[in-house]
């Protein structure tokens, strides 16, 4: 029980942290930013650009991607810039699992210790609460200020979170445990589930990463649960959807169909190499592999479906269809 409620009390910073991190920075970025995604993202190449800078900006593909589809329920944006941004936005938000794979850097050297976010974190923190109680109504000190305290609490809770699931690295029972998620449907039912839930896939990836620390969880498991992750964080923009316009509709259904898609494909890939001998599904995974398998994941998803955003663009009009021809039918 006492693991229980260290792990929780770590989540809650960890997610308080993210929360924090990722407001503060779509503040500091303003409205310019907000704006340059419906004036620069004519061709799907510069959406995918765009859309990748501006979720990296603000720590959130789920912010981005909602951005978007409000965007387009406005008519500032034609659905089909959407599809390049909606990539993108996916690749972007693979920035935080690399950041938080820092953690489970060791070396004995002092530099590097004093770089390691478990190190800073404190310090962090303790500039960002310093910076909000100076800011004097200066309103970019106290967000920046906002952000610095959020990144310490983030890292504050993944190492917490991290602690308590230690123990669990000599329990047989936990390492059965994620034996049953090497079942790609068990894998992806749980990655989505857990980002439904949090409502990003950036605090999810980080949750799978601390566990990867007990050194039980294998590159079998962690794959299928990485892309039930990203199809998981498609809940946030079909919510967003709810009551808008058709094409609005139909850009929060882009985000799905993408990581939908892309799952069922790259999971087959990945089997097959498995099959193989190309690659070993039980080796031991950990944060660094969380983050690789996160961003060769979309990486691969993106170039493949890329050439195809017409295709996809046309699936959402399938589904989503006008009520002139809805009514012909």
């Amino acid at each position: 029980m006492q693991l229980i409620l260290t792990f929780l009390a770590g989540l809650a910073f960890f997610l308080y942290g993210m929360r924090e991190v990722s407001e503060g920075l779509r503040a500091l970025a303003g409205e310019r930013l907000a704006g340059a995604l419906s004036r620069f993202s004519r061709t799907p190449l510069r959406g995918l650009l765009l859309g990748a800078l501006v979720t990296a900006a603000v720590q959130s593909s789920s912010a981005t991607t909602v951005m978007v589809v409000g965007f387009v329920n406005g008519g500032l944006m034609p659905l089909s810039n959407a599809v390049g941004v909606i990539m993108g936005a996916n690749l972007g938000t693979t920035a935080t699992a690399w950041l938080l794979s820092l953690a489970g850097i060791s070396s004995d050297t002092p530099l590097l210790r004093f770089f390691q976010p478990s190190t800073l974190a404190p310090l962090w923190a303790l500039v960002g609460v310093v910076l909000v109680f100076l800011a004097r109504g200066k309103e970019g000190r106290r967000v920046l200020g906002t952000v610095l305290f959020g990144f310490g609490l983030l890292f504050a809770g993944m190492n917490q979170m991290s602690g308590a699931v230690a123990p669990l690295a000599d329990s047989p029972r936990f390492a059965q445990l994620f034996l049953v998620f090497k079942n790609p449907v068990a894998g992806l039912l749980l990655g989505a589930l857990l980002t439904a839930l949090m409502q990003s896939s950036s605090a999810s990836v980080g949750v799978l990463q601390a566990l990867c620390s007990t050194g039980t969880v294998t590159l079998g498991s962690v794959v299928p649960i990485v892309m039930g992750q990203n199809i998981g964080t498609c809940v946030t923009a079909l919510l967003s959807g709810l009551g808008t316009s058709r094409n609005a509709r139909r850009a929060a259904l882009l985000h799905l169909y993408f990581n939908v898609i892309g799952a069922a494909v790259l999971l087959g890939v990945f089997y097959l190499l498995v099959a193989l001998g190309a690659v070993r599904g039980a080796s031991v995974a950990d944060a660094g592999t969380v983050a690789i398998v996160h961003t060769l994941f979309n990486l691969a998803a993106t170039v493949i479906l890329l050439p195809f955003s017409k295709q996809l663009l046309r699936l959402t009009d399938l589904t989503v269809k006008d009520r002139e021809k809805a009514e012909l039918q």
